[in-house]
Formats: C-alpha cells, structure tokens, sequence
C-alpha cells in the first residue's frame, strides 16, 4: 500500500510512537503484563490488574534513593484496603537482592516504601501482599 499524503503517514508514525503500551519483562502465567495507564482510577504509575485486585506502583526517585508508593486497591470500585501485609523483593541492578517491607498511609490511602539505594540501571521488584489470608503478587520493573 502507498502512501501519496505525507500528512497521513506523518500522523500514523506519530500515531504509533505515542500509544501507551509499554511492556515488562514476561510475568508469571497468574500474573498480568503492567502497562503504563493515565486515567481517573490510576495514579500515574505501573498498573496491574491481578484477579479481583487493582495493584499500582508509583516510583518517586528522590536525592537519598527511591520513594516507592503502593496502592493496593479492589478491582471492581478502587477502594483502597488498608489492612494487608506488603513485602517487596526487589533485584539491583547490580544483581545484589534486597527486600522491603512497605507500612500503611492512612492519610494517602496507600503504602509507603524507601529505597535507600542509588544505583543507575534497572530495579526488578516483586510485590506481595497478604490479603486477608489471600497470597496477591505483582511484577514490576523500573529504571534509575
């Protein structure tokens, strides 16, 4: 197919450059692939729907190391559920593994994280998060 419009190829690159659908690393097969998402339900951050759950990591580079926001929400209406347990196992980019354990912000209605490291590169980071006996994991990456 040819293209006699320059205007319209123009706006189909444009097109396709900007659509949001960037991808991580493959997930386990219980687990959604994140996508980058900008909505009224999300906080700007990397989302993942996991079964009857809203999970959504906020990532916050500060000059000390890394703010990590959490929020770990009901699928259906985003309501936050502040009494879980939230851990994160996370991969440096130096391969050295740490793991976090994230406390509630009642105020935010999320949960809260500091990660004393400033390493340039890529984080691999597992959340779980026990949920009322219930065992939810996300994947998330993000780059320093």
């Amino acid at each position: 197919m040819k293209f006699h419009n320059h205007k319209i190829l123009s706006l189909l690159i444009l097109s396709f450059l900007f659509t949001p659908n960037y991808l991580l690393p493959t997930l386990a097969s219980s687990e959604q692939i994140s996508k980058q998402k900008n909505s009224d339900t999300t906080q700007g951050g990397q989302v993942l729907e996991v079964g009857k759950y809203h999970l959504e990591l906020v990532i916050i580079p500060e000059n000390q190391g890394t703010h990590l926001d959490f929020y770990l929400q009901t699928g259906d209406n985003h309501a936050s559920i502040p009494d879980a347990k939230i851990k994160a196992d996370l991969q440096l980019p130096d391969g050295t593994e740490k793991q976090l354990d994230f406390t509630y912000d009642a105020q935010g209605g999320h949960y809260v994280a500091f990660l004393p490291e400033t390493i340039t590169g890529e984080y691999q980071i597992r959340i779980i998060a026990e949920v009322t006996g219930e065992s939810v994991n996300g994947r998330f990456a993000f780059e320093l």
